[in-house]
Parts: C-alpha cells; structure tokens; sequence
C-alpha cells in the first residue's frame, strides 16, 4: 500500500508531502490546479521517462520519493530479494531528475536502473488513465485485458516459448532448402566421381608398383641381354671368367698366408668377393628366369596406367595422391548424403515443435474463453448499473485460419463486443459504442479486472469523464466497493463520486509574486462539505449545496466507516 509521496521542484510544485490510507482517497480542485501533476510524479518515481520540463523553474534538480507498506505485499517482497534491494521490509523508491533532464533511481537508497524501478513499480501500482477508454478499441490491448483478467501469464509464456521454438524450427528447414539444390548438384558429382574410382578400384602403393612393372617389361630386351653378358663373365665364360679369377686368387693368397700371415686380410676380401659373385650370378638367373614377355601383359599394364594418370590429371594430383582422395570424396558424399536426410530430420523437428504449440495455444483458447464467459458476465453486470440498460458484453474468441498469423500470443483472435440498447446484436467497440458509452464500458472493465487484481495499489485519473447524475453516484460506490479491499486514489471532478470517498484532498493552485504554486490539503469533515458543495453548485456556495454535501456524504457512510490498514 502507498504510504508517503514526497515531492520537491517537480513542475509547479514547491514542495508537498501527502500520507495515504487505506480505502478510497478522492483528489479535487479547479481544472488546472495540478491534481494529475500529482499523479505524474508518481508515474515518474515509478519509472516513467523525465525530461529537463519535470524540473520546477529556478531549480536545480526535482525530487520524488514515495514509501510503500509491503508487508503483506509477498510479490514485492519476493522482487525485492531477488534484487538484493530489501532492507527490514523497507520498500522507498526516490527519483531524481537534474534540470539538464538526466535522472537518477533508487530503491532503497541503492541506484538502480529505470527497468527495475518500472518492473517493482507495476508490482505495487495499477494506474488507469482517464482516456483509456481510446486504448481499449486496439485488438492488442483487449487481449492484454483477457489475459490479465484470467491470470494466464505462466501459460502466456509457454506459449511464448514454443512459438519461438516453433519459428526457431521453421528457420533452420528453410536454410536447409536453400542449400539442398547446391547440395543435390555437388551430391549428384561426387557420386560420379566415386564411381569412377570404384570403377578403377585402386591400391594404395599400386600406382608405384605398377610403373615399376611396366619399366621392367617394356625394357625386358635389354634387361636380358645384359644379364646374360653379366652371367657369362661372372660364371660362364670359358676359358675364363670372374669366379675362376676370383677363386684362383684365393686360392693362391691360401698358400702365402701360410708363409707371411699379414695378407689375411686381403684374402679374406677376396674369399667375400668370390662369395657375392657366386650370389649375384645366382640372382641374376633366378631375375632372368621371371621377366615374361607376354605382350598383353605389358598392354594391360599400358591400358592400367593411363587410366590412373587420366584421373590424376583430371583431379589434378599425383598418382600417389589418390588413394587419399577417394576416401575425402568418399567421405563427403556421406556426409552430404547424411545433410540431405537430415532435412527430413528437420522436417519431422518442425512438425513437432508445431504439435506443441498448438497443444499449448488449444489449453490457452481454452482457458481464455472460460475466462471470457466469466468476464463477459461480470462487465455486463456493471454496465448496466452504469446506466445501460439491456446493454450487453461479450468477448468473441475466434481461431485465425492462417498459421502464419499464429504468434507469441497465441493462436486466437479476441474482440471485445458490446450491444449498447436492447435487441440490438452485439458489434465490435468502435462500431456502436459513443465516447460517453465506452468511458462507462472502459470503467466497467476496470472495476471488474480490479478486483482479480494482486496490485495492492489503485489510481483512476479522471475515469469518470464524461458522466453524470445517478451514473455518477454508481461509479462512486463501485470505486468505495474497490476501495474496501483494495487502496484506491482518484482524481475526479465529480461532487458524487468525490462524496464516496473514505479521505479528500483538495489541490489548489496559489499565485504570487514567486510564481505559481500548486497546494495540497487534507480536507477535515467541514472543508469536505464545502468542497463537495463547491463541486455541486460552484463559485458561490449557498446553505442548500452545503446540506445536499452533508447528505452526500452520510449517505456513503461518512468519514468514520474506514477499512483495515492493508499492503
């Protein structure tokens, strides 16, 4: 609950200190007196933006601060902690604004941002504006209403967030199409590729082992020729050759040995000489043996190559390179492969985060229109003891056809509907109601979402425009009825609905030599009346209007009937 408003510098305000209760407080004066500056500063303590025109001429800086009672406000108390912002149940928010524009906020004497000076703020107070009634035509804010009305925020946010999984969904298939056409022609490549190779069906190393092949084959004329001559003059040429002079050597270094034992050495060279001779004549057979000269083996191997070297070039790497690069194409064209069935992947992905929305935008359609039979109800109830008769209030709820009109809000389309006069068909806001009708119809509204409401804190600003007489009594008790359970603040210029308050202040508006001051008074019973019967009959007051405010006010219970403190 509001306890203190403290004001200092702010606009034409010198300074002004009021202490609220509980129940209904009614604020009055002259057109222009500053009664709604009043409500300004609170909206500006309570995070609305400021500028250097908030600043009182001559000062510096202006000052608000207002202190509220939370104690049984757990809301609050719960923010308040989360923010590390509570201090023994203390709930003081200050704003300061230099005149150069620039402002500053404090909660508890901490410095805090303008966002959760504003998040508290809508925790603690509910201000409705005397031109709401304008608003209330937009499709936005009457389903704002809906939801408020039918406390569907944690739902709100669960269909929030599985239409942000949903779109999130949505996002990721459309980017896969759009890459599967480029996809489709680099998949539709590599397998041509890959075939090829497969078609090939290449070792690694086979290359190399290839080329050594066909060198030796093409060259085997040579190769035998040569070998031959080297048999013969290692083993085979008569009456001399390489072995015989070898082992005659040895043979001869055996004998000189024995006489001069020094050359041991040299014959043992020799003796190893003659040894690998032996060997190398017996390898070159043996190689001579294996060389075939089968022509069609040598042209496979030609044919072979040239496929090999063919691909190398067209892919432009060493032969030795593309083993390698059959297993990356390979590899590629899974993966690839692998892409493509994941937009099927992705598909399935879309449709389920689909399913959930609508399940979670079905359970809120639902809740809405359980919430719409009651407030329709309830508003029609009001309304017609508003002066309307047979009006009648209805809240259509509709699904949108269109999936892609479907939102964070859901799926639905809500339209607040009225029928102003009996057997009249009830029509959208906008096409039936006057200006005076939906100012009724806005207050009805108001009343009614009050009283669900866990803000422990009301404002009406001039809600009441635009009515009179009886009506003007009605709107009266429904903001006293409020005003029994909930603390409620309301600047009118109404002397019946004033009457119904449980404390009045007055606002005036002083002019001397310094300027222009704004006032602030808490009216004691006698000023009340004179300041009702002023509403009621204007500059002159005679000793009737003084006796129909009396009566006004005992006959809304008078000054003594006050509800219990509450947060």
């Amino acid at each position: 609950m509001l306890d203190t408003l403290s004001i200092r510098h702010f606009a034409i305000i010198e300074q002004a200190q009021i202490e609220f209760e509980p129940g209904m407080t009614a604020l009055t004066g002259e057109t222009g007196a500053g009664k709604s500056i009043l409500l300004d500063a609170i909206g500006l303590v309570l995070g609305d933006r400021a500028d250097a025109d908030s600043v009182k001429s001559g000062a510096d800086k202006a000052d608000i601060s207002v202190s509220f009672d939370i104690t049984r406000h757990r809301p609050a108390q719960d923010w308040l902690r989360e923010q590390e912002l509570d201090q023994n149940g203390d709930c003081l928010l200050r704003r300061v604004v230099q005149a150069s524009g620039r402002s500053k906020a404090f909660i508890n004497g901490t410095p805090v941002t303008l966002a959760q000076l504003r998040e508290l703020g809508e925790l603690l107070v509910d201000l409705h504006g005397q031109h709401e009634h304008q608003s209330l035509q937009k499709p936005a804010i009457q389903r704002a209403l809906l939801d408020s009305a039918g406390a569907h925020q944690s739902l709100l946010e669960r269909v929030a967030r599985a239409h942000e999984d949903w779109k999130q969904a949505l996002q990721r298939l459309d980017a896969a199409r759009d890459q599967s056409t480029e996809k489709q022609q680099r998949i539709d490549l590599l397998k041509l590729y890959v075939r090829e190779f497969d078609e090939l069906d290449l070792k690694p190393g086979e290359a190399d082992e290839l080329n050594s092949e066909y060198r030796r084959l093409s060259h085997a004329g040579q190769i035998l020729q040569t070998s031959a001559e080297l048999i013969d003059r290692l083993y085979e040429q008569e009456p001399r050759n390489l072995q015989t002079d070898l082992s005659w050597c040895v043979n001869a270094l055996d004998d000189l040995c024995t006489v001069d034992p020094a050359l041991k050495g040299c014959q043992e060279l020799l003796s190893g000489a003659l040894i690998q001779v032996e060997e190398a004549a017996t390898e070159l057979r043996a190689h001579v043996d294996g060389i075939d000269l089968d022509p069609s083996r040598l042209d496979w191997l030609n044919q072979r190559l040239s496929q090999i070297q063919g691909l190398a070039r067209k892919h432009r790497v060493d032969e030795a390179e593309l083993s390698d690069l059959a297993d990356r194409l390979r590899d590629e064209l899974e993966r690839l492969t692998l892409d493509e069935a994941g937009i099927e992947a992705l598909e399935q992905a879309a449709d389920a985060a689909a399913t959930v929305y609508r399940q979670a935008a079905d359970t809120l359609s639902q809740q809405r229109r359980e919430t719409a039979d009651r407030l329709s109800q309830q508003i029609t109830e009001v309304m017609q003891s508003l002066g309307m008769e047979g009006g009648r209030f209805e809240i259509d709820i509709d699904r949108l056809e269109d999936p892609s009109s479907w939102g964070r809000h859901g799926s639905d389309r809500i339209r607040f509907l009225v029928s102003a006069n009996p057997g009249q068909p009830p029509r959208p806001l906008n096409k039936v109601a006057s200006g005076g009708e939906l100012s009724r119809i806005s207050l009805a509204i108001q009343v009614i979402l009050s009283r669900s409401s866990t803000i422990p804190t009301l404002i009406f600003d001039e809600v009441d425009s635009g009515i009179g007489g009886g009506i003007a009594e009605i709107v009266g008790r429904l903001l006293r009825q409020l005003g029994e359970q909930r603390q409620v603040l309301c600047v009118t210029h109404l002397p019946q609905v004033a009457a119904q308050a449980h404390q009045h202040y007055r606002v005036s508006k002083d002019k001397g030599e310094a300027g222009t001051r704004t006032r602030l008074q808490r009216l004691q019973p006698h000023a009340r009346v004179e300041e009702i019967a002023r509403m009621l009959g204007g500059i002159e007051i005679s000793e009737q209007s003084l006796a129909h405010a009396r009566e006004m006010i005992d006959s809304a219970g008078g000054d003594n009937a006050r509800p219990a403190k509450r947060a």
